[in-house]
């Protein structure tokens, strides 16, 4: 019998069984832009690309950092990308490419542990 996983605004949407995967694979990829449309830009190009699963994009982030012997201070855009290991090069290549920013945030965190109907959708829309 198939499952449902919440699809996007919340809609449950049918899908096969998932095998399961462990969350190990998973990765919570941040990386700072300098604004909203950059963050789309980037999003839609990792999700489409099946580089990511999911796309999340926090505005009014405050930034206060170091930057050529000068502390910083700026507004920016969180955009917060959930990939799998076996993408993350890929994932941090394309960025990289799009990124406006000379040295652009990009840090993957490792999950420790997730609700296993989203890990193994994670994992199958990234095709992990």
């Amino acid at each position: 019998m198939a499952g449902g996983v919440a699809g996007p605004k919340g809609c449950l949407a049918v899908v096969a069984p998932i095998m399961k995967k462990s969350p190990a694979q998973i990765l919570v990829v941040l990386v700072a832009v300098d604004n909203q449309k950059e963050a789309v830009r980037i999003g839609e190009r990792m999700v489409n690309a099946r580089l990511a699963a999911c796309a999340n994009i926090i505005t009014g982030v405050q930034s206060i950092y170091h930057w050529k012997g000068k502390v910083v201070k700026a507004k920016e855009v969180l955009l917060i990308l959930k990939s799998t290991r076996p993408r993350y090069r890929a994932l941090e290549r394309a960025i990289k490419t799009m990124h406006t920013y000379e040295t652009p945030e990009i840090i993957a965190l490792p999950v420790k542990d997730g609700f296993e109907q989203y890990i193994g959708w994670v994992c199958n829309e990234t095709h992990s």
